[in-house]
């Protein structure tokens, strides 16, 4: 027996910095939205009793290194389980690259999971498995548009987005998540932002206003740190729709026309970058989870 999972990357429509916190993270207020371009994960059920993880990826680790491989491992002892899986990730989200693949592949295996070990789908205490994995697992349960409290992690599900046509651009190098945030300065995110403006926006399903309250505060930070992120943004800005997504260095453009990302996306193309080309994305929910 074996489950297929999708693994939806995700950008951050608002990423607003709200201060520090005690232990170390910044408290964040952040408007998630899910994708199309997805990771592929086949489970499989075997005989040994033990977790084997393998990947279409050779740079990508296949053990507790990896969180596909600890999301299991942390399912396996929460609830006792005596069976093994065989996990078959397939990558198509870039890594470390501001969109949450590994955040999502993380959240695909206790969705599989859950399916192929016939547990319960106990809400709360499957959240808070996730949050200990990673800010954006959470989120990455179910997808769609959300906002993200505390650190990310506390989860509210707002109004789907309207359809977008998305732009994503990588300069062809990684940029690790804590490098960013050790490099904000309060000045980075000691300014005014309207996330009451973006709600509303989402609400009333207007995309002139959505693209208008894009916002993310880690810029500043990437920027300093990787100055050709700040290039690569300028060069999809024409239409006033880019952004960096997360901590980057995968800046996002958003369009309603497909002809328009288009043309944009060759003329990323055209001077080596990597690009995507895919849309916004909501998942069906059936009976607490996420079903294709």
């Amino acid at each position: 027996m074996f489950i297929l999972e999708k693994a939806y990357a995700k950008i951050n429509l608002l990423l607003a910095v709200t201060g520090k916190r005690v232990d170390g993270y910044h408290q964040l207020e952040t408007v998630y939205q899910s994708l199309a371009l997805h990771d592929t994960l086949k489970l499989t059920k075997i005989t040994e009793d033990r977790i084997v993880l393998t990947c279409d990826d050779d740079h990508l680790p296949v053990n507790e290194d990896n969180l596909v491989w600890r999301a299991a491992q942390k399912l396996k002892l929460l609830y006792e389980v005596k069976q093994g899986v065989h996990i078959h990730l397939e990558k198509k989200i870039p890594v470390a690259a501001g969109l949450a693949g590994g955040s999502s592949d993380a959240a695909a295996t206790l969705r599989g999971l859950v399916h192929l070990w016939q547990l319960p789908w106990e809400e709360e205490v499957i959240t808070n498995l996730a949050a200990q994995l990673g800010s954006d697992v959470p989120f990455c349960l179910y997808g769609g548009t959300a906002l993200g409290t505390g650190r990310g992690e506390k989860i509210t599900r707002l109004p789907q987005c309207p359809p977008f046509y998305v732009v994503l651009a990588n300069p062809g190098f990684y940029v690790p998540t804590a490098s960013v945030y050790a490099a904000l300065r309060p000045d980075d995110y000691s300014r005014e932002y309207d996330l009451a403006g973006m709600l509303a926006a989402l609400k009333t399903k207007n995309c002139r206003q959505i693209i208008s309250h894009l916002l993310n505060m880690l810029e500043p930070a990437a920027f300093r740190l990787h100055p050709a992120v700040k290039v690569l943004k300028t060069k999809m800005n024409t239409s006033g729709s880019a952004l960096l997504s997360g901590s980057g260095p995968t800046v996002f453009a958003l369009f309603a026309s497909r002809a328009e990302a288009e043309k944009l996306a060759q003329v990323l193309l055209r001077e080596r970058y990597k690009v995507w080309l895919t849309e916004t994305f909501q998942p069906h929910v059936v009976g607490g989870l996420p079903n294709d």
